[in-house]
Parts: structure tokens; C-alpha cells; sequence
């Protein structure tokens, strides 16, 4: 067989061209991430927990901007129906919406994981040591049931689109993350309140295991009224189902019905007339 050396020299040619131009290229890439991350002048997050906080700040920015949009929305709103007579909501609709903020007489109830030197922790199974999803959920239905007006959970008012979820030992809540221990305060007559906790099976197996493991617990009446901030977040919902025999927004027919008591009568359209 006839040696073509010139083919060999061709191929080695290519090669280095080739080698030459993927280094020229990522030297332009590494030098405009350079130029980048000094223009932007944002220290980037290096390991998962700085990155959680960016993403946290991120929420709690967005979440505001919602804020300020929403706002805006409603004064234009206002300003399109103006001189166009519209039907307000009740105010039971208004509190069980989160739209604004509500204040009065409550309970503030607190619970938190099991302390590292709790007794009983070597015999103790993992996960009776820690607050799972179903605690909370047991007790802010608990709180429902015995007439909570409005609740907040870690600061941030649940309304009926609410949704949260624990993932390991931390809790996610409308886009943002948090530790225990955890804290829910709902508004509502405070020995109502403390019955509907002692009369929740659900909660009695959550002090069960407090008092076999010392997780954290604590029910307090407010010294002064509680002040629940207005939700803040996107209200949009996809989809929703109710159970058959649950009652949508318990005491919301009887808050309209003591309401219409109150101011009377409404007259149906045409009553006028006829007078």
C-alpha cells in the first residue's frame, strides 16, 4: 500500500485548528461570565443554603411586587365601575379571603421538634422526634372547628387556596422556607379555641408523643389582640374539590345572616314601585 504522508499532515492540521478554536471560544465565554458577574455586582450563592436564601429573597421581592400590582388593579378597578352601582362583599367573605388585616382575642400555638437531650430519644422511633405536615394540619383544623376567624402560620396568613408541605425537617410555605419551631395564631373566642384543640384525636396523639419525647408545645391566650396581616401572594387557583358533608367556610351563612339582621331587610328590585 502507497503511503500519502501529505494526508497525515492534513489530518494533524485539522486537529490543532480544531483544538484552537474550541479553546478561542471558551476563552470568549469564561471572559464574558467575567465581565458579567462584575457588571452585575451580585455575589452568586456558592453552596445549597446561600442559594435557598437568594430563592427566598427572590419570593419575598415577587411577593411584594404582587402586592403593588394588586393594588394597582383594584384602583383601576374602582375607577372603571365608578358611577356603576356594585354589590359589595360581606365582610365573613372579606376575613375568610385575607384581604385585609384582622385583629382581636386569640391563641398562639407553638410547636417544635424534640430537644437533642429529650428523654427517651435513644429508644424513640426518628420520626416521633420531629413536627410532621399532619401536626400542623391537625391543629389548624382543630382551630377551624372551634370558630377561628382568621389564622396565620409562621406570620403568613392561610386562606383557602393555602398550601403547605413539610420536606424534612423544614417547612414550605407560599414559596419560602422555615425551621421550628413553628408557630400558628388564630383569632377567635381563646376557650373555644383550647376545646377544639383537646377535643382533636389528632392532637392528642401529637401530645402523646410530646409528653413521651418532649416535643415542644404550648397554647397561650394573647395578652393584647393579635394583629394577622392581610395575605400576601397569588390567589389564582386551578382546581379544587370539597369532601360531600364538608362545609365550605364554616359560620360564613350565619356571620350573613346576623349581618342582614342587623341592617334590615333588602328589597328586591321593582319593590319600589309598587309602593
Amino acid at each position: 500500500m502507497t503511503d500519502h504522508p501529505h494526508r497525515a499532515r492534513r489530518v494533524v492540521a485539522r486537529g490543532t485548528l480544531s483544538v484552537a478554536l474550541v479553546l478561542a471560544l471558551s476563552g470568549a465565554l469564561f471572559a464574558a461570565n467575567a465581565k458579567f458577574a462584575r457588571a452585575s455586582g451580585e455575589r452568586h450563592p456558592q453552596d445549597l443554603r446561600e442559594l435557598a436564601q437568594v430563592e427566598t429573597d427572590r419570593v419575598e421581592r415577587l411577593s411584594t411586587e404582587v402586592d403593588d400590582l394588586r393594588a394597582v388593579v383594584d384602583d383601576l378597578t374602582t375607577r372603571e365601575n365608578a358611577g356603576t352601582p356594585v354589590g359589595e362583599p360581606s365582610t365573613a367573605y372579606v376575613v375568610e379571603g385575607g384581604i385585609v388585616p384582622v385583629t382581636g382575642p386569640g391563641v398562639t400555638v407553638r410547636l417544635d421538634d424534640a430537644p437533642a437531650d429529650s428523654p427517651r430519644r435513644e429508644d424513640a422511633l426518628p420520626d416521633t422526634l420531629v413536627v410532621h405536615q399532619q401536626d400542623l394540619q391537625a391543629v389548624m383544623n382543630a382551630l377551624w372547628a372551634g370558630g377561628a376567624e382568621a389564622m396565620t402560620l409562621m406570620d403568613q396568613r392561610v386562606i383557602s387556596t393555602s398550601a403547605f408541605q413539610c420536606v424534612g425537617n423544614v417547612l414550605k410555605l407560599h414559596g419560602r422556607v422555615y425551621s421550628p419551631p413553628y408557630v400558628v395564631q388564630a383569632i377567635g373566642n381563646p376557650d373555644d379555641l383550647r376545646k377544639a384543640l383537646n377535643a382533636s384525636p389528632a392532637v392528642q396523639l401529637y401530645l402523646r408523643d410530646a409528653a413521651e419525647v418532649g416535643l415542644g408545645w404550648s397554647v397561650t391566650d394573647a395578652d393584647q389582640p393579635l394583629e394577622l396581616a392581610a395575605y400576601s401572594g397569588t390567589t389564582e387557583l386551578g382546581s379544587a374539590t370539597v369532601p360531600d358533608g364538608v362545609e365550605i367556610l364554616p359560620g360564613l351563612e350565619a356571620a350573613e345572616a346576623a349581618q342582614r339582621a342587623s341592617t334590615g331587610p333588602t328589597p328586591t328590585p321593582g319593590s319600589e314601585d309598587k309602593q
